[in-house]
């Protein structure tokens, strides 16, 4: 039986977050200004003929679980695998940690941005704080360091868009982060749950000592609409 964190992304953008993704029939992306993500209904047979009108020129999208050939009109920018970790709840959580990050929302949009194109955790819009609950540090005005939740569909929310400012490394800021985001989502009754890609080592290890265990490996690839 296939598993629903198999293919989330197509979940969430026809459930929690349908008012945030526009599409057709088996295919569906997030709007632009979100998380520059594609979902299909059959990750194995890709809707693409659904999807074209919906995608400008030059759009560059992240998308999972397919691996046939490029089609026509399509470009292959990128191609790795992610693994896909689920919270087992194995590792109790300070009750305080991460209660002194301050809660981002549209006014901190561009700094965020900022932050996520010079450490690149991921896919990441000017409108991707409105998916969830973000949150971050700050050094004066500076954004150093932020997490947050994108993909929903109940009951696996996904902790995402982790990243810190490279003068700022080691210092556990994204741990402090991501306890609070935990902590969180499980009040909600929610199961917490990430992806990472496989190279990604230092995060992976983080992640594991945190109480995340694998779920499945897959495919990722980055396409472009040509022209």
């Amino acid at each position: 039986m296939t598993h629903l964190l198999d293919n989330i992304v197509w979940h969430s953008l026809v459930s929690s977050h349908a008012r945030f993704a526009v599409g057709q029939g088996g295919a569906r992306r997030f709007a632009p200004g979100f998380s520059p993500i594609i979902g299909f209904e059959n990750p194995l047979a890709p809707d693409w003929a659904a999807l074209t009108e919906f995608c400008q020129t030059g759009e560059s999208f992240y998308t999972a679980g397919w691996s046939d050939s490029v089609p026509a009109g399509w470009n292959l920018e990128m191609a790795s695998t992610m693994f896909q970790l689920v919270w087992r709840g194995e590792v109790s959580l300070d009750a305080l940690v991460g209660d002194d990050a301050i809660c981002l929302g549209p006014e901190h949009a561009e700094s965020a941005l900022e932050l996520a194109r010079l450490t690149h955790p991921g896919p990441f819009g000017v409108r991707t704080l409105e998916l969830g609950q973000y949150f971050g540090y700050f050094e004066g005005k500076q954004l150093i360091a932020m997490a947050g939740e994108r993909l929903h569909a109940a009951p696996f929310r996904e902790i995402s868009g982790v990243c810190t400012h490279p003068t700022q490394q080691g210092k556990g800021w994204a741990r402090r982060l991501m306890t609070r985001l935990i902590r969180l989502q499980v009040s909600r009754g929610e199961i917490p749950f990430l992806h990472v890609m496989r190279e990604n080592h230092l995060a992976r290890g983080l992640y594991a000592r945190m109480g995340f265990a694998e779920h499945r490996e897959s495919v990722v690839r980055v396409i472009s609409k040509l022209a």
